[in-house]
């Protein structure tokens, strides 16, 4: 075999010599932040959280922070949690934690130690499955219960009722959700929560008797010394071809993460 022994046209060495400087930066360059997301290994929102994931790992490389994904509990304890400045609960159920995973959470929320962002089936609080309601995260959530759901979907307009709040940054006064399973629960979180936009029932198309009427869905609960927020809206993987949605989820990311 011959080896090349002659020079290499600028144009090559130009493009070897830029490979090698971005492998040396991406090896180098330090994430800005760590995030834990929590999603569930099946059931009906796993194509949710499926598409949550292409997404989220295409944020973190522009955005360069760093994401690590678990589907159960058993890892999580405080020496854990410390790694991580937010947690992003996927569709992840709040039962059936183990008592070290569940304590050390309470123990990271109460205390401020990291961000909070949650989806969907968070707000899933009753007796589920033979597991009792978890008191601590149905008092985070506003003191509410899971009572119903819009089984065969609507959908639906969600108005801002907070303009101001860093979350809502570039997002309309109202925006359509074309498909969701609309949770109600025994009663509003309002008082116990603020309240950042909620859906208009009378929008539900197709119409639904399922209805609580003062129906918060994007709230956060200032009582926390843990910045967080809850945005309802994670059943379809439909929604990521909103951009108001994405646009959301990104803001919640970055205001959660700073103290």
């Amino acid at each position: 075999m011959k080896l090349f022994t002659g020079k290499l046209p600028a144009y090559l060495l130009a493009g070897l010599l830029f490979c090698a400087c971005n492998v040396t930066l991406a090896q180098t360059q330090k994430p800005q932040f760590r995030v834990l997301a929590m999603a569930e290994p099946g059931g009906h929102h796993i194509e949710y959280s499926k598409r949550a994931k292409l997404w989220l790992d295409s944020l973190a490389g522009s955005e360069n922070f760093a994401i690590d994904y678990i589907d159960k509990t058993d890892p999580i304890n405080e020496a854990y949690l410390a790694n991580y400045q937010l947690i992003i609960q996927l569709d992840y159920v709040p039962y059936a934690w183990k008592p070290e995973a569940s304590a050390a959470f309470e123990k990271y929320i109460n205390e401020g130690k990291g961000g909070w962002i949650g989806f969907h089936h968070a707000t899933l609080l009753g007796e589920f499955d033979g597991y009792k309601i978890w008191p601590w995260f149905s008092d985070f959530m506003g003191g509410i219960r899971y009572k119903n759901y819009i089984g065969d979907f609507a959908a639906g307009t969600v108005n801002v009722e907070r303009e101001d709040h860093p979350v809502m940054k570039g997002v309309p006064a109202s925006f359509l959700v074309k498909k969701e399973e609309w949770y109600i629960y025994d009663k509003s979180p309002r008082p116990n929560v603020d309240v950042v936009a909620s859906v208009d029932e009378s929008t539900y198309s197709p119409d639904s008797k399922v209805k609580m009427g003062d129906h918060p869905v994007i709230w956060s609960n200032p009582k926390m010394k843990a910045k967080n927020i809850y945005i309802f809206m994670g059943h379809s993987p439909v929604l990521f071809e909103s951009d108001v949605y994405r646009t959301v989820f990104k803001n919640a990311i970055f205001w959660a993460v700073k103290k």
